[in-house]
């Protein structure tokens, strides 16, 4: 909670981008000047962010999350979601990692991941899934954004300059909370990211990766194929997807990059997949 309540502060306090540029000028003094030398030595030295901090700004980011949208309260759905997501990340490239899969009570159309391996998919997304491929298919594309380290890579761009600054104003100052400012300020621009989007080229990346390892862990890799037909028949005036079409590539262009790149190289897959087997009801408000 306290974590969750200084990242909603840090929210406000990073609203506006710091001009390195002026603020050198008004800030020459020899002092402040090798201060910001040191400062931009430590962030050349978080060039590649190491996994635990990693994990780290994915648990300040997730908190963010849950604060806006909490969990569907449906033990028995997030238990069959986490173990779908599990078997899919253990074919992947960062088995090790503390993988965690759920569905948000949000009716909007999305799905995202934080670094470190917690994966969110909404509940308007999940009740378009029409079986377990394509479920299979969305959480695979998900976990090739964590497997890449997407979301990292657009948390240092966006927080390049911030960042400097933060760091060697608490050098100036010499103040032991650099790691804490650090890290606060990666929750923020993650959870940003969840509005702005990641690049195009992650996207497809994503999609690629995606579909191969759903072929990994046995299932048909059509099935985010066949979400995405799905999703590009949806009317995209419609509220619930206006997240989803302004944060990723229309899905038309998506479907036309995986077709180029799968061709018939991921038929036999599709042949020798398993049956596309339901998916588990999801509980309406009804029912709870």
């Amino acid at each position: 909670m306290k974590r969750l309540l200084l990242a909603t502060l840090v929210l406000a306090s990073t609203a506006h981008a710091f001009d390195l540029g002026n603020a050198l000028q008004k800030l020459g003094d020899p002092e402040t000047q090798k201060a910001l030398g040191i400062g931009k030595k430590m962030i050349k030295s978080l060039k590649d962010i190491p996994e635990p901090q990693e994990i780290e700004i994915g648990q300040g980011i997730t908190a963010n999350l849950l604060g806006a949208a909490p969990l569907v309260k449906d033990e028995a759905l997030q238990q069959y979601v986490n173990k779908v997501g599990l078997w899919i990340a253990l074919q992947s490239e960062r088995p090790s990692l503390p993988w965690r899969f759920g569905v948000t009570e949000d009716a909007d159309v999305n799905a995202f991941a934080t670094p470190g391996g917690t994966i969110l998919i909404t509940r308007g997304l999940y009740e378009k899934l029409r079986n377990e491929a394509e479920l299979a298919g969305v959480l695979a594309h998900e976990i090739s954004h964590v497997v890449q380290r997407h979301q990292l890579k657009a948390i240092k761009s966006a927080l390049g300059r911030e960042w400097q600054m933060e760091l060697a104003t608490a050098v100036a100052e010499k103040k032991n909370n650099r790691d804490a400012a650090h890290s606060l300020q990666a929750f923020t621009a993650g959870t940003e990211l969840f509005a702005r989007g990641l690049d195009k080229g992650d996207e497809f990346e994503a999609d690629r990766m995606g579909v191969v390892l759903a072929a990994r862990a046995g299932y048909n890799p059509f099935g985010l194929v066949a979400s995405l037909q799905t999703l590009d028949a949806v009317n995209p005036q419609d509220g619930a997807v206006a997240l989803m079409f302004k944060t990723h590539p229309a899905p038309a262009k998506r479907l036309e990059m995986l077709a180029q790149t799968m061709g018939a190289q991921l038929d036999r897959y599709a042949e020798s997949g398993r049956e596309p087997a339901r998916l588990r009801t999801l509980k309406t408000t009804a029912q709870k």
